[in-house]
């Protein structure tokens, strides 16, 4: 093979349509939502009330956080594997679920009486929540790091965060499903602390995984 046939097959080669990163984030979306509900219900499943539950705001407020960490966090994640990409700018959108717990552990502090401050924070199941939340978001952290592989992040340790945030979000909301405990004080704190977890595993996974 001549120079003029080596360029041509070289740019013939860069022509080849290879998955989109809109495809790969769909993929690993569905995948993600999809692995994570198997776990949850092979694992745990609904709590036994959970019609009359999902008639109170606590319960139901759980999904909402937790959805809009997962959306945040997703389209934070997403945005962090372009090289380009001003991450800063990022930071707003995910405050959007810490906001909303930190003004309903106010206002649960308002309307509670003191003396049960405790007992809401500890809860019941706060061991569970702690290890089910990270066991469920393990395989949507995984889909997600390979979706990084397929962009260019330019910070890998963040990006992997992102990742981490995002699954943790789809994992709490599948969790809150069979939680007992919806008082927001409970919520903030061991909700919080299992998503920390995957947050540093998407971290330290993105530091060892995304490579360039």
């Amino acid at each position: 093979m001549d120079t003029n046939d080596l360029i041509k097959a070289l740019a013939a080669d860069t022509r080849r349509p290879g998955l989109s990163m809109s495809a790969a984030w769909a993929g690993a979306g569905i995948g993600a939502l999809v692995l994570a509900g198997f776990v949850f219900s092979v694992l745990l499943g609904p709590r036994p009330d959970i019609a009359a539950a999902a008639e109170t705001l606590r319960f139901l407020f759980k999904f909402v956080v937790a959805i809009a960490l997962a959306a945040t966090a997703f389209a934070a994640v997403r945005a962090a594997a372009r090289p380009e990409a001003d991450l800063r700018r990022l930071l707003p959108y995910l405050a959007t679920a810490p906001v909303m717990v930190a003004a309903s552990v106010v206002l649960e502090l308002f309307v509670a009486p003191s003396d049960t401050w405790a007992t809401r924070l500890i809860g019941t199941n706060s061991l569970v929540c702690l290890t089910f939340i990270p066991l469920i978001g393990l395989a949507p952290l995984a889909l997600f790091l390979l979706a990084l592989r397929h962009g260019a992040p330019s910070r890998p340790e963040l990006s992997g965060a992102f990742a981490g945030l995002a699954a943790g979000g789809i994992a709490a909301t599948f969790y809150a499903a069979h939680c007992p405990d919806d008082s927001p004080l409970f919520v903030a704190t061991w909700y919080t602390i299992a998503v920390l977890i995957l947050t540093v595993l998407g971290a330290l996974g993105g530091r060892w995984a995304i490579r360039w």
